[in-house]
């Protein structure tokens, strides 16, 4: 049995196989996390030498609905399930400078298993989670003590994205203990920001199944529908055929106008218009498997068929796509990628005849945060903006329009996954100041723009992998015009047959 294999329902497992029934992809926790756990602590030698004492980390804890007493449904705090791959709520992890890794368990009362089922004892959770020993979390401050280590290492530091302070571990006695915060959190994020091969293979399968959910809605997109339905349509067969109960985040299943909204989705727009005939519609949607996510975005017409306007937006948007796919590789710095995929996208628009003049001075004048004000992409993995994107010592963020989106400015690495998705969007809160600009007026075709204004725009989005020599796409869904038109009419996925007409 390999490490990452599909599931059989005939097949015995060993207990630290994480899996969701048959032909979902089976994870040994043992070669997944001792690989990480490894990496991070050689990092931390390096870092501490002699120094180096327990690295202590504390999972993440039940929350409630407000003042109610209902508990939204667990997600395992990151940087835990990176390091332990635990489900369940209320642990602790420290790694000794050893290598030995010991998980700490709550000491849950005899009537949990009424409401909840029965209580795993700490052998049997030392089998599932492929450690070397496990106690209660009462026990925790004697076990660290018997350790005599130098220090306990906590994770201390604020993600760029959110601004939000990491879980830093706190337990009863841990003032007697000296404690360390600065080394952890960098060392941490920025060996998440590169994956391990059997990472990428989870991820991998995470964008099989969103990738195939995501043929499925263009082929039960209909004019007459409401939004919503096509999100169902997505969440089932990702769950139904894939095993991920899980949505990284709340998904953007927008038509006409609503495509032009970055975000939306959310609670005051629901998914919840009804489709239009001539819509073009905006589909960002992923799956999670064992926390690790997919984020994919697809474009089409609603009815199937592309308006002449619809074809020179979206082609615009296929080439700067294209073009970052092809210069991706290691050494190559991401502002350099976004800049490249604005010059592509300026190119497109021209040649359809939406933008004039010289896309050198649109660049100078950054035409191309009008049309796309977000970053080219960002780091994915156990979170959908992963961390890693903006530490100590990595390129800064940048003052510019567009480029000040991107929630990384580093250079690239083999290993790292990073989302290419180029957009172009007609926002009356974007695009009117700058048809009313007199330094950008003149470089835009106003009356192709004003026909074009309130219909949404185009998004495309793969998840895409760092290889030594250039880069891999995790997703694989119809992109070219040809193939989405005629995945819509009923056509096979993946038509081998048109990508070889295509191609030749």
């Amino acid at each position: 049995m390999g490490a990452f294999e599909n599931v059989k329902d005939d097949e015995r497992l060993a207990p630290d196989v994480y899996h969701q029934g048959p032909d979902t992809l089976q994870i040994s926790r043992s070669k997944l996390h001792q690989k990480i756990r490894a990496k991070v602590l050689q990092r931390m030698k390096e870092k501490l030498g002699d120094e180096l004492g327990v690295i202590l980390l504390q999972g993440g804890g039940p929350f409630h609905i407000h003042s109610t007493d209902m508990e939204g449904c667990f997600r395992q705090e990151g940087y835990f399930h990176y390091m332990f791959g635990v489900e369940e709520e209320d642990f602790y992890g420290a790694v000794l400078r050893s290598g030995h890794s010991i998980l700490f368990m709550p000491r849950l009362p005899p009537e949990h298993a009424v409401w909840m089922g029965p209580i795993a004892g700490t052998e049997a959770v030392r089998q599932k989670y492929a450690v070397d020993a496990v106690h209660y979390v009462d026990e925790m401050a004697k076990v660290l003590k018997q350790l005599e280590a130098p220090a306990l290492h906590l994770l201390c530091g604020i993600n760029s994205d959110s601004g939000r302070p990491a879980l830093e571990a706190s337990f009863e006695g841990i003032d007697s203990f000296s404690v360390e915060r600065e080394a952890l959190f960098p060392i941490m994020a920025d060996c998440r920001a590169v994956k391990t091969p059997e990472e990428i293979e989870v991820m991998r399968y995470a964008n099989q199944v969103a990738s195939s959910a995501h043929v499925e809605v263009m082929r039960k997109c209909r004019p007459g529908l409401m939004e919503y339905a096509l999100e169902a349509v997505f969440l089932k067969d990702c769950y139904l055929l894939g095993g991920c109960r899980h949505a990284p985040y709340t998904p953007i299943c927008a038509s006409g106008p609503n495509g032009a909204v970055l975000h939306y989705g959310h609670a005051a727009a629901a998914n919840n218009r009804q489709i239009q005939d001539k819509d073009m519609m905006l589909m960002d949607m992923g799956c999670e498997y064992y926390a690790y996510d997919s984020d994919i975005t697809c474009s089409f017409p609603a009815n199937g068929r592309f308006t002449d306007n619809q074809r020179g937006v979206y082609e615009s948007v296929l080439a700067a796509h294209q073009a970052v796919l092809e210069a991706m590789r290691p050494g190559v710095k991401w502002p350099d990628m976004h800049l490249l995929a604005e010059r592509a996208l300026l190119g497109g628009l021209k040649a359809a005849g939406f933008v004039r003049g010289d896309v050198g001075e649109m660049l100078d004048k950054r035409l191309g945060a009008v049309f796309m004000p977000h970053g080219l992409g960002h780091l994915l993995g156990i979170d959908t903006h992963d961390v890693g994107g903006y530490l100590a010592g990595l390129p800064p963020r940048s003052t510019l329009p567009g480029l000040r989106s991107l929630r990384t400015a580093r250079v690239l690495e083999a290993g790292m996954v990073i989302t290419v998705e180029p957009g172009c969007y007609f926002n009356e809160f974007t695009m009117r100041p700058a048809l009313q600009d007199p330094a950008l007026a003149h470089l835009l075709v106003s009356e192709r723009i004003e026909a074009l204004m309130g219909t949404g725009g185009v998004r495309l989005e793969d998840d895409v992998v760092v290889t030594p020599d250039g880069c891999e796409s995790l997703t694989n869904v119809p992109r070219a015009v040809a193939e989405v038109e005629a995945v819509m009419a009923g056509g096979e996925w993946p038509d081998t047959a048109l990508s070889e007409q295509m191609s030749a």
